[in-house]
C-alpha cells in the first residue's frame, strides 16, 4: 500500500483526478470501477475540468459503477444512476455504451448480477479501481460481516451506513435498505486500487484499513492483501494512524 496524507479535501482531490487521468492517457482505453457519494464528487470536478481544458479524452474509456441502491427510480436525485450523469457522465465525450451501472431496478437480480460481472470480465477486466470507505469500513456496499460475498449481489445496508446516507435523503425512512454491490472479488481484480477518503469520521476506518488485523469484519482491510494499492487521505482522515 502507498499512502499519501495531504492537507485537505481539495488536495485529495486533485490528486485523485491526477492518478485518474494518467491512468487514462498511458492506456486511453482503461476499465475504470467508479464509486459515488461525496468523497469522490471533488475528483469528478477535476476531471471534467481536465476534459474541457483538452488534456483527458474518455472516448475510449469503460466505466463500472460500485453500485446502485435498490428499487430507485433512475430519475430519483439519490441514484446512483442520477449521480454520475449529472456530475460526471454528462460532461464529458464518453460513450454510452461503455457506461455501466448495476441495474438495480430490474426483476431477477439474481441473474442481473451475474450479468454484470460477466461484462467486467469480457471488458478484460478493471484496470484502475476508485473507492470510497465508510465509517464501518465498507467498500461498495460490502458491509462488515462475517463472511463476504465475492460477486455482484444483493445486500442489506448496516445501520451505519443507512445514517450515513440519510444526509442525502429528505428523512431517514427514504433511505434504501437495499442495494446492489459489486464483491469483493471483482474489486480486488482490479490491476490497480485507489482508496479516498476525507474527513475526522473516516479516520478510524482508515487506521482499521492499513494497519489492523485483515477481517471481514473491516471490509477494507482486505486490501492489504492487494499488490497495488494507493491511499489518498486528508489530514482529518489520517489522524488516528500512528
Amino acid at each position: 500500500m502507498r499512502l499519501h496524507v495531504v492537507e485537505d479535501y481539495k488536495e485529495m482531490s486533485a490528486k485523485a483526478a491526477n492518478i485518474v487521468s494518467s491512468q487514462i492517457i498511458l492506456k486511453p482505453n482503461s476499465v475504470l470501477g467508479l464509486a459515488t457519494g461525496s468523497t469522490p464528487l471533488g475528483m469528478y470536478e477535476n476531471l471534467v475540468e481536465m476534459h474541457k481544458r483538452g488534456s483527458v479524452d474518455f472516448s475510449e474509456v469503460i466505466t463500472f459503477n460500485l453500485d446502485e441502491y435498490l428499487n430507485l427510480p433512475l430519475e430519483h436525485p439519490q441514484s446512483y444512476h442520477h449521480y454520475m450523469y449529472n456530475n460526471f457522465f454528462d460532461h464529458i465525450n464518453i460513450a454510452s455504451e461503455n457506461i455501466n451501472i448495476p441495474p438495480a431496478n430490474k426483476e431477477n437480480l439474481e441473474e442481473v448480477c451475474l450479468k454484470y460481472d460477466r461484462r467486467i470480465r469480457k471488458a478484460g477486466g478493471i484496470d484502475l479501481q476508485v473507492l470510497g470507505i465508510g465509517v464501518n469500513g465498507h467498500i461498495g456496499f460490502n458491509e462488515p460481516d462475517h463472511k463476504l460475498k465475492t460477486g455482484t449481489h444483493v445486500v442489506d445496508l448496516a445501520k451505519e451506513t443507512i445514517e450515513a446516507n440519510s444526509r442525502f435523503f429528505a428523512t431517514k425512512k427514504g433511505v434504501p435498505r437495499q442495494a446492489i454491490s459489486m464483491g469483493m472479488s471483482s474489486i480486488m481484480r482490479a490491476q490497480k486500487i485507489l482508496l479516498l477518503a476525507s474527513g475526522e469520521q473516516k479516520a478510524q476506518a482508515i487506521k482499521k484499513t492499513i494497519s489492523g488485523k485483515i477481517t471481514t469484519e473491516v471490509p477494507a482491510s482486505l486490501l492489504q492483501l492487494h499488490t497495488d494499492v494507493t491511499i489518498v487521505v486528508d489530514e482529518a482522515a489520517a489522524k488516528a494512524i500512528n
